[in-house]
């Protein structure tokens, strides 16, 4: 017993140090030296994994959110939403997805990579989805102040509900067009806080955004982030969608030459979008590539 609050009140110190950086300051920190992602951590730091409950759960929750990976409800207990918030936060520092932080993520806490820009000439308020990490973030003035776990098109084909076709989240620029608030139903499936910037693409809130590529087409984020990103997509924010190569793999090219990315199509009206209302966090029967049942 006295273990366990000594161990508490260490971490929670620890934590209070850590964290009083301004929240701007955290998510441009440089990269760091390459010993610092190496330092060795206090036996204090504990294993959470879903379930979890305790001050170690809500100071974590409380520096993602200073990191700019924001975790939903800072309580005390490690819910669904953290779960997917710690998976963006390890894919972004390098880190395997995991369901728990572990040892490499409290030392990433600690010591944050920078995040860097997938378009070094971007526009200075713009998203950028990042297909092979399954990552969005949104950027402002220059700085990145939102980064989510996301699911997007499985790249496969399938025929559900008499449509056809491949499910894939084309790369390119685009600008966010028609907003959708709320539930609404499309041709393939509900979505919460909607935001077209292709056709009848859209990001949107899931009840499901599993840890790999599983949408018809359209870019799933987890329901507590929902709002915030379709707060953020004003009508004409551009949207930019890359597929980086793997670091130290030598992109493919056709003919000698790399392959052209396709060009930008401006935003269209969704199809058939209706209006519900189920409540959030509902499953509403949607089907996907996967046979997941939520989001397009």
């Amino acid at each position: 017993m006295r273990s366990t609050i000594r161990r508490s009140l260490i971490s929670s110190t620890a934590f209070a140090l850590v964290t009083a950086l301004p929240f701007n300051v955290a998510p441009v920190l440089a990269d760091p030296a390459p010993d610092s992602r190496h330092v060795p951590l206090p036996d204090q730091f504990a294993l959470l994994k879903t379930g979890s409950r305790g001050i170690e759960v809500h100071n974590a929750k409380k520096r993602l959110k200073e990191l700019g990976f924001p975790p939903g409800n800072l309580t005390p207990t490690y819910d669904s939403a953290l779960r997917m918030t710690v998976w963006a936060f390890q894919k972004a520092n390098g880190l395997k997805p995991v369901d728990r932080i572990d040892s490499p993520t409290w030392q990433a806490l600690l010591h944050p990579r920078r995040v860097k820009p997938l378009v070094a000439d971007g526009e200075p308020e713009r998203a950028e989805i990042d297909l092979r990490r399954q990552l969005l973030t949104a950027w402002r003035d220059g700085k990145p102040v939102l980064v989510t776990h996301i699911s997007t098109g499985a790249r496969r084909p399938y025929c559900e509900k008499g449509h056809c076709g491949f499910a894939e989240t084309p790369v390119g620029d685009y600008r966010a067009g028609v907003r959708v608030p709320d539930w609404s139903t499309g041709v393939l499936g509900a979505m919460f806080y909607s935001v077209y910037f292709n056709g009848g693409i859209a990001i949107h809130g899931s009840t499901l955004v599993p840890r790999y590529p599983a949408s018809h087409g359209c870019v799933r984020v987890p329901l507590h982030n929902a709002l915030d990103v379709y707060r953020f997509l004003r009508p004409g924010v551009p949207v930019y969608v890359r597929r980086p190569e793997v670091p130290g793999r030598r992109p493919k090219a056709r003919g000698g030459q790399q392959a052209r990315l396709p060009k930008a199509r401006p935003p269209e009206a969704p199809h058939r979008a209706h209006r519900h209302s189920p409540r959030p966090g509902r499953p509403t029967g949607d089907r996907t590539v996967r046979a997941d049942r939520s989001g397009r």
